[in-house]
């Protein structure tokens, strides 16, 4: 199915010559032919382009009767007679690419709503867009191109970097954020984190939390996620990271450059990840832990001890991925002898 033109604007047609491009693929036909959007295989027409990233779907890619298809080299003697093969090695990056030529995000519509509430000395910069009932605090900076969506709020002295978008219901206090910076619906940065020292009399106080939260260029934050600011030093996410919905990132949590860390995942207080690391689903990690570079968490993982660099880990508590599955298959084993004793018994 087409994107529905009610949500996302179109910038059709486009040639095969400027969608190969897009993409970072070679053609071979004629480069003036034009496409007037994208689909998948099954619902494409001649007039759209798609891909194939799998080869489990190559009876839909023989089926298909898109214009174009985004795909790899070593798939294109599958291609149907009459559409044109873009090719390329990544062609799921390709295709996200080809996409965005013809779904572009919006570009902001320079001005201040009059329903928004903004401090005298907040400093918005070139081109930003200042939605209804939107917030911003005193000294705040707002970088150029923004857009500021309905009812977000920003807190007394946030700096925002340019052509960052912050979506409805939003929230940002205590944090500096880079260029391109993308908060969901919901989300909430520098809040105060889960800090608190028990009293005599058996009750707590908080401790407060005097740090920030620092957001690389490029870094997104799912809807309600939460990132705490720190306690004495900086929550930081690396440039590029992405939080999916529902993270929980604690207080003086450093992230590093291009992380993933999905759905209702929660990664305790001053835990650290270095470059590159994936934390699947509903996986934990307690505080003070180190994750090396390029490691994986997966889903529903307890992780209590340090992640070297590259290792897989799965379960709870976490083991190496190879160590689990060898006690998973042990465990099977050891099931199926005991139906056979009981077997025996009865």
């Amino acid at each position: 199915m087409a994107a529905d033109p009610r949500f996302f604007a179109s910038s059709g047609p486009q040639t095969l010559a400027t969608i190969a491009a897009a993409a970072g693929g070679r053609f071979e036909g004629d480069g003036t032919r034009q496409s007037q959007g994208v689909a998948p295989l099954q619902e494409a027409g001649p007039d759209q382009v798609s891909f194939l990233d799998n080869r489990r779907y190559v009876d839909a890619l023989r089926a298909t009767r898109a214009g174009a298809v985004v795909l790899a080299p070593a798939m294109a003697g599958e291609m149907p007679a009459g559409a044109a093969a873009i090719l390329t090695e990544t062609p799921y990056l390709g295709f996200a690419r080809v996409a965005a030529l013809f779904h572009p995000m919006p570009a902001p519509v320079p001005g201040i709503h009059p329903t928004a509430v903004i401090a005298a000395d907040a400093v918005l910069g070139e081109g930003t867009e200042i939605g209804p009932y939107v917030v911003v605090g005193a000294g705040a900076r707002i970088g150029r191109f923004c857009i500021l969506h309905p009812h977000a709020v920003v807190g007394s002295g946030v700096e925002i970097g340019d052509r960052c978008r912050l979506h409805a219901h939003c929230s940002v206090s205590h944090a500096v954020l880079g260029e391109g910076v993308v908060l969901h619906p919901g989300a909430r940065i520098g809040q105060e984190g889960f800090g608190f020292a028990p009293t005599p009399d058996g009750h707590f106080e908080t401790m407060p939390q005097l740090g920030r939260v620092l957001l690389g260029d490029g870094a997104e934050v799912g809807a309600n996620a939460c990132v705490d600011r720190g306690s004495q030093g900086d929550t930081v996410l690396g440039p590029g990271t992405r939080l999916d919905n529902l993270v929980q990132i604690g207080h003086n949590v450093r992230v590093g450059r291009g992380c993933v860390i999905v759905a209702q995942a929660g990664i305790s207080g001053s835990t650290t990840l270095g470059d590159y690391v994936t934390v699947a689903a509903q996986a934990g990690l307690v505080g003070h832990l180190h994750v090396g570079a390029r490691a994986r968490i997966g889903a529903q993982a307890g992780v209590t001890n340090n992640v070297p660099a590259g290792s897989d880990m799965l379960g709870s508590p976490a083991w190496p991925a190879r160590e689990f599955w060898r006690a998973i298959a042990r465990l099977r084993k050891l099931g199926v002898g005991s139906r056979r004793d009981d077997g025996k018994a009865g």
